[in-house]
């Protein structure tokens, strides 16, 4: 085994393009696996990152899966190529779970690898990666007659990614409401609902109880105007600059705890600048979500500004 001394990205699905335009410096490309030698970086668009790739030398099929058996249980095939040799060494590892997850649940606290093979003897492999599941994918149980569209796969996402959930009877916005995938799961999860959109909600979300929906543009309402919020969530569908703006004026005001918002690219491209704005707000991540389309998604929790001041809750 030898340890390389750099870090490999696993591009966004869908957007290899954007990831090898974050890293033009690069020093291997396996598919969509990206290999930079050196400094870590902070690419957005990724799906994975392997902390501390290594290369491992083998003969047979057989010593490469033990080779891995020997540091961890968890392991991810991403088979860039040779992917019936790769699928071999996968089948002689411990199966990995593939049902889709039910809502809510705890991230794995276990090490999940992941490797690839760059020829007939030779693979790269990471045994430290920036997702605990495989391949950074997985899949929720998904409720195919209460929201009125898919889009509560993200929200659902972000806060498993989060690690913080909201409560009965904390309060929220949801900014862009319509049809009110994200308002239907907050008020699932027992939050008070502001659905603010110049479009109407579903009728069946919003009698539901808990949510109150306004027509209104979300972001000519100030944050007096709303009052304190516990999340502040937003899948508005405008440029990012107009994000960042009403964003910057709720955190201006101190009435939000925390955010959850998708950061929406407009065209082919991508606003590096404003990207780079939101993550660095103190206490943020940025990051594209598998349930993610041509967008990123901001998270920013109170928890985590306050760890960052060292102060207890």
């Amino acid at each position: 085994m030898r340890e390389l001394s750099g870090t490999s990205y696993h591009a966004a699905r869908g957007f290899l393009s954007l990831l090898l335009e974050e890293l033009p410096e690069r020093d291997r490309l396996d598919g969509e696996l990206v290999t930079v030698l050196g400094e870590h970086r902070r690419p957005y668009w990724t799906r994975n990152v392997w902390e501390r790739p290594f290369l491992v030398e083998f003969g047979s099929i057989g010593e490469a899966a033990s080779a891995l058996r020997s540091i961890q249980r968890n392991w991810a095939v991403l088979p860039s190529r040779l992917h019936r040799r790769a699928a071999l060494i996968a089948e002689k590892l411990p199966p990995l779970p593939s049902k889709p997850k039910i809502f809510p649940f705890a991230p794995p606290d276990v090490p999940m690898g992941a490797f690839t093979l760059l020829d007939e003897h030779t693979m790269l492999a990471s045994a430290e990666c920036s997702s605990p599941f495989p391949n950074g994918e997985f899949r929720f149980e998904e409720d195919r007659e209460g929201p009125p569209s898919r889009a509560y796969r993200k929200l659902w996402e972000a806060l498993i990614l989060a690690g913080e959930l909201p409560v009965t009877g904390e309060r929220s916005v949801d900014a862009g409401a319509s049809p009110g995938g994200w308002t239907w799961a907050l008020a699932g999860l027992g939050v008070e609902v502001l659905a603010i959109d110049r479009a109407d909600l579903d009728p069946r979300i919003a009698t539901l109880p808990r949510v109150r929906a306004i027509r209104h543009d979300a972001f000519t309402l100030k944050p007096d105007a709303v009052g304190a919020v516990d999340w502040l969530c937003s899948d508005v569908v405008c440029y990012p600059p107009a994000l960042f703006e009403w964003v910057s004026s709720w955190i201006e005001s101190g009435l939000a705890r925390n955010y959850i918002c998708t950061i929406k690219m407009q065209g082919a491209g991508f606003d590096r600048s404003t990207t780079d704005r939101f993550a660095a707000i103190p206490g943020s991540r940025v990051l594209h979500l598998w349930h993610n389309r041509h967008e990123l998604t901001w998270i920013n929790l109170e928890r985590d500004r306050r760890k960052l001041l060292g102060v207890s809750r």
